[in-house]
This record gives structure tokens, C-alpha cells and sequence, in this order.
């Protein structure tokens, strides 16, 4: 079998766990912060797991992580 290609973009946006859940980054704190309200913005501070469906899409993009 030839080997697989990892996404570039993929592999810069998302790590997985210890157990293999997928970690990334809070999503909506790139703009437009003005309109957000202050308990949107602290919540959306550093990282969350993705749900299991879009997990098992990026986990195919990540063959060797």
C-alpha cells in the first residue's frame, strides 16, 4: 500500500487526545467580536472537543496522528 497524505490544512487545526477524541480550537472568536456578548467570548476561550460525526471526518484527513 502507498502511503497516505495528512491534509496541511488539518494537521495546523486539529490534535488528537490521549483517547482519540478530536481537540481544536473554540470556533466564532475570529471577528465580529463587538457584537458577541462578554459570556459568549469567555466561553469560547481555549479549546473544545468535536462531536463524534465531525470527528470521524477529520480523524480521515489524520491518517497517522
Amino acid at each position: 500500500m502507498p502511503k497516505l497524505k495528512t491534509k496541511s490544512g488539518a494537521k495546523k487545526r486539529f490534535k488528537l487526545t490521549a483517547t482519540g477524541k478530536v481537540k481544536t480550537a473554540q470556533a466564532g472568536k475570529r471577528h465580529g467580536m463587538i457584537k458577541r456578548t462578554a459570556k459568549f467570548i469567555r466561553k469560547a476561550r481555549g479549546t473544545t472537543v468535536l462531536s463524534e460525526q465531525d470527528a470521524r471526518i477529520v480523524k480521515q484527513f489524520l491518517p497517522y496522528a
